[in-house]
């Protein structure tokens, strides 16, 4: 049980972290640059907040399924469909766990009754909650894709580009560096007990570790976090997001910037018909 749980653990630690440095050097898929890689990023953050937007605004199935759908179609293109696939389960779980009790409070005809807890589902129910997990995969897949194909801090450049706020962007940079290190060093912490333990721990010794390693990981960020601002400021981050490459729109870029507004328009007048 305990060497399942410390593979679990360490499994999920590695994957975070590769994710982490995908998003940190998100510009070529499998030795290749694909699809979105190849757009400015200005074009991806508009495009996919509109299209974030529309799916969100959506109450009509078949227009959220299209969305999602249009989304799997850009990451096959991008080659990052199985990175994107790691987010769905997360999403699946907590939307699942909201959406639920719906599937019984909600009024409407009943198309299956659950005698032993007195409880039906009813078709409004299941229509709303199917809605609300379809329009969170769709939102949750149009996120990773930016997240997926564009470099960290090209992205960062992009919001101050598009005029957000200096403030906004330094958070963004410091909570995403504080991850990464983090994860590191979380992964080194188990590294380090695995390779110097003998035996097997009981019950209350695998607890004391948790909890060891809890506070260990809490007092290192309070430590990491002042000397990470300390290294982005030696470095000359002010706010300012500078990278070696310009940002320069081409007619492929104009070309997918419109069909990025007029698929995303149409989605939110199609989605929100009466």
């Amino acid at each position: 049980m305990w060497l399942r749980q410390r593979a679990f653990i360490e499994k999920t630690l590695h994957r975070l972290t590769g994710t982490l440095e995908h998003a940190a050097y998100a510009d070529d898929a499998g030795g290749k640059r694909g699809f979105l890689q190849q757009l400015d990023p200005r074009v991806k953050l508009l495009g996919f907040l509109g299209l974030i937007f529309a799916a969100a605004a959506s109450h009509r199935l078949s227009v959220t399924a299209a969305l999602f759908g249009a989304g799997l179609i850009l990451a096959l293109a991008s080659g990052v469909f199985a990175l994107l696939a790691r987010f769905w389960g997360g999403v699946l779980f907590f939307t699942g766990a909201v959406v639920l009790p719906a599937v019984v409070l909600t009024p409407g005809h009943a198309l299956l009754h659950l005698p032993w807890v007195g409880w039906a589902v009813t078709d409004h129910g299941l229509h709303s909650a199917v809605g609300l997990t379809a329009r969170a995969l769709a939102t949750a897949t149009f996120a990773a894709l930016l997240v997926l194909t564009t470099r960290w801090g090209h992205l960062l450049k992009a919001l101050r580009v598009l005029g957000v706020p200096t403030l906004l962007v330094v958070m963004l940079g410091m909570t995403y560096r504080a991850l990464f290190v983090l994860l590191r060093l979380a992964h080194v912490f188990f590294e380090a007990r695995r390779v110097r333990r003998v035996g097997r721990l009981g019950g209350s010794q695998r607890r004391q570790m948790a909890v060891s390693s809890a506070a260990m990981l809490l007092s290192k960020s309070v430590q990491h976090s002042g000397e990470l601002y300390e290294a982005m400021v030696a470095r000359g981050f002010r706010g300012e997001a500078h990278t070696l490459d310009e940002f320069r729109f081409t007619r492929w870029d104009w070309g997918m910037f419109a069909l990025f507004g007029v698929g995303a328009a149409a989605a939110f007048a199609m989605g929100t018909l009466p």
